[in-house]
């Protein structure tokens, strides 16, 4: 309310203003034809103005405005690969038992077209993982999770995510996986259909995890070939990667 206010009364001190100053301009020179030339001369700008200011400037700095929030969110998103999310999908995959179905499809190389990376996107899209995890895997996913919970935490409040709803549903994902584990008291005595439950937050965490890592891949080959180098010789899916170079 003080907002609006502050508004009205500058609004009204500038039209005063106005007014006294075309009183001045007409007691000296007594020439009233002249002053509503230009008034309607200036009037007859605004529109145009407008058009200038709302269509061309405004959507060139939401433009520029844009790709620096998207520059900030990649780097939250990188920022999570290499602290979680890298060690994070290699663990998951090894659950997957048809991994081997998509393997080949998800080792990318600095030669990776754009169609590639589409082709790579919808084959993980039709894949039908199975998650098998022991009850001694669930415990060593518990111990790793319970060490990046606070990280995983610190990223959910980051304002930069709010236009980037798959990774912050990611983040959702890891995080309840996270506290399920931890409300274990004891997750190598689990029964069967707890066991289930828990593999089918494990499978909704891995789906995400894919889909955003192999985005992330693409926007490094796309904007910094050279973390996109280190990317590809840590890629979780591949076997042989090595982050030495050889």
């Amino acid at each position: 309310m003080k907002l609006i206010n502050w508004q009205i009364l500058l609004a009204l001190i500038l039209v005063a203003l106005s007014t006294v100053l075309y009183v001045v301009h007409f007691a000296i020179f007594r020439d009233s034809h002249h002053i509503f030339i230009y008034m309607l001369g200036d009037i007859a700008f605004i529109p145009v103005e407008v058009l200038l200011v709302t269509l061309v400037i405004h959507q060139l700095l939401s433009r520029r405005e844009k790709r620096a929030m998207l520059q900030k969110m990649n780097m939250v998103i990188g920022a999570f690969f290499t602290e979680v999310g890298t060690e994070l999908l290699k663990s998951l995959s090894e659950f997957d038992s048809h991994v081997d179905t998509i393997r080949t499809r998800l080792v990318p190389t600095g030669n990776w077209s754009d169609q590639r990376f589409r082709d790579a996107s919808g084959a993980i899209k039709s894949h039908k993982g199975a998650i098998e995890c022991t009850r001694e895997d669930l415990a060593r996913l518990h111990s790793f999770l319970g060490e990046k919970g606070d990280f995983v935490l610190r990223l959910l409040e980051n304002p930069n995510l709010l236009e980037h709803d798959a990774f912050t549903d990611l983040l959702w994902a890891v995080s309840h996986l996270a506290e399920e584990l931890a409300y274990r008291k004891n997750l190598r005595e689990l029964p069967d259909t707890d066991r289930a439950h828990l593999i089918s937050d494990v499978e909704r965490a891995y789906k995400l995890l894919i889909a955003e890592w192999l985005d992330y891949m693409k926007h490094l080959k796309d904007n910094y070939p050279y973390l996109y180098s280190l990317a590809v010789r840590t890629n979780p899916f591949d076997p042989e990667a090595r982050p030495e170079v050889t």
